[in-house]
């Protein structure tokens, strides 16, 4: 993890040509561009905008290589970057991350009303997701 951060802090803004040490984000804009649906891409990705789920990143892919094998098939493996792909597009928008956590919160809520509220949210977001990282 501490090489992931060490590159991202290598990345340059853009903007000012310089070295920056946390994503540039302009307002509700994304931290990062898209990633594509690579390895490499997803884990600097996922190493720069929720790098504390680097772990959970790295279990899945070893699940999904096991899966793969099992079944002697890639779909394992490409679901694996559809699955982490959507999770970037999320989390590389913190508006739309905050809104997804706080629906998550929420779904444990005692009142109906919140918690449908919550997860017709929750799905609306996911769901967008997967849109964009399928190609719009």
């Amino acid at each position: 993890m501490a090489l992931a951060w060490a590159r991202a802090e290598r990345a340059l803004d853009e903007r000012k040509g310089r070295p920056m040490t946390m994503p540039y984000a302009d307002g509700d804009g994304p931290l990062i561009p898209r990633p594509e649906l690579t390895l490499p891409a997803l884990r600097q990705a996922v190493a720069t905008v929720v790098p504390s789920r680097l772990p959970e990143f790295f279990e899945d892919l070893q699940k999904a290589f096991v899966r793969a094998g099992d079944e002697d098939s890639v779909v394992p493996i490409r679901m694996f970057y559809r699955q982490w792909g959507v999770v970037v597009e999320i989390e590389r928008h913190p508006e739309t991350a905050r809104r997804l956590h706080a629906a998550e919160q929420a779904v444990s809520s005692p009142d109906p009303v919140a918690r449908d509220r919550a997860i017709r949210e929750a799905g609306e977001i996911v769901r967008a997701a997967h849109r964009e990282v399928a190609g719009g």
